[in-house]
């Protein structure tokens, strides 16, 4: 994200973790990477200094462009093709990104401490694990046509892991260094905060991809049972921090221009849940679990769903009002703008689920409408990010 000063830099709302170290742009003593920039290697560790867990959300808005247009309900000639493509852009883009990170960390420490000790930053963290999920599950959904099953499911079951695990440990980590160290006020309540709370929400939704390729009984049923389990914990969490968020919104005014776009992020647990709740009725319909709980399930998915993507349109209309607001007053491209992408995705995937569970053609048309707003905000993003990488000023220092 970026500060309101600098919007082509990862945003604070607050401070921004250089504030902090008054070394991080130019005392090359203590970054030994700064001290030989003539050097490939030396330009490139200086270039990620500055990169955020922020930049995984690429990766998600790039991803669930192929998930989602996976299983539109229309399907139009070399839609699956395309999507595949997506998904093996977006893995790449995965890869080169955990490089990037790697080296953020063994030569940036204390910028990375100073991103875990920043409220507005460290959220950001949830972002790594809704990546490796995003990228693993688009590999069953359209990876398999160019990587084969089994390399398919292999992917998705060791970055399904990964992504859980480290998810399951942000929802616990930074909230407790929101507590302990971070001592955020009320009024700095951001709809970022919610980044952390949503992961478990999407090993939820992801996870039941994964029950088919398991052995028939314990093993199934546990890992359903199991992604239910983290519905249940994600959806408690978002509800706990919902009305804060709201009520900083009605009380405090319009987030800053640059900070705007992430009122999007209330999408993504959102649609996420809706989209999880309609696995979870497409899984116990198999056979993973007995009568009277597959019917259960179905019945669930509807009474949940619905209401919920009520919901989810409500505040869809309410951040895109806030958003053309901003944009008039001068906001300017920032990280921010991948907030458009992937919760957006969620609420096309919860779409879809409907349509097939409630026979209503209206949940076609919406997830249509949707995937189209979704595509055209992840042109946008991508096409700004890829400028602002090749110009430098997405990785350059924020200003101060």
């Amino acid at each position: 994200m970026v500060t309101v000063a600098h919007p082509q830099a990862p945003l604070s709302p607050t401070a921004h973790p250089d504030a902090a170290d008054p070394t991080a742009a130019h005392d090359t003593a203590a970054h030994p990477a700064a001290a030989h920039p003539a050097t490939g290697t030396g330009r490139l560790t200086l270039a990620t200094r500055h990169l955020g867990p922020n930049w995984y959300a690429a990766v998600m808005g790039t991803a669930i462009i192929a998930g989602a247009g996976s299983t539109l309900p229309v399907r139009f000639p070399g839609l699956r093709t395309a999507c595949t493509a997506v998904w093996a852009f977006s893995l790449l883009l995965l890869a080169a990104l955990l490089a990037a990170r790697t080296l953020h960390w063994i030569h940036h420490r204390d910028q990375a401490r100073a991103h875990l000790l920043d409220p507005a930053v460290a959220p950001f963290y949830g972002c790594l694990s809704m990546a490796l999920l995003a990228v693993g599950g688009g590999a069953l959904l359209v990876g398999e046509d160019w990587i084969g099953t089994s390399a398919a499911v292999a992917l998705d079951a060791v970055l399904f892991v990964a992504g859980t695990a480290i998810g399951l440990a942000a929802a616990v980590a930074i909230p407790y260094l929101m507590a302990v160290k971070h001592r955020a006020e009320p009024g700095q309540a951001s709809p970022v905060w919610l980044l952390p709370l949503v992961a478990p929400m999407v090993s939820a939704a992801l996870g039941p991809l994964l029950v088919p390729h398991l052995p028939a009984g314990q093993a199934q049923k546990t890992l359903l049972f199991a992604c239910f389990a983290m519905f249940g914990l994600s959806l408690l969490a978002t509800l706990v921090m919902l009305p804060m968020i709201f009520a900083r919104l009605l009380t405090g005014g319009p987030f800053p221009l640059a900070l705007t776009p992430a009122l999007f992020l209330v999408l993504g647990p959102l649609g996420q849940s809706t989209t999880a709740v309609n696995k979870f009725a497409d899984t116990a319909a198999a056979g993973v679990v007995p009568a009277p709980y597959d019917q259960g399930f179905a019945v669930f998915a509807v009474l949940y769903g619905v209401p919920v993507m009520g919901f989810a349109l409500l505040w869809l209309a309410l951040a895109g009002a806030m958003v053309v607001r901003a944009r008039r007053r001068g906001m300017r491209f920032a990280m921010t703008w991948w907030a458009f992408t992937f919760p957006v995705g969620t609420c096309v995937t919860g779409a879809e689920g409907l349509g097939k569970h409630t026979g209503l053609a209206v949940y076609d048309w919406l997830a249509l409408a949707l995937y189209a707003l979704l595509v055209t905000a992840w042109a946008v993003a991508l096409t700004q990010t890829l400028r602002g990488v090749l110009d430098g000023t997405l990785l350059a220092a924020p200003r101060r």
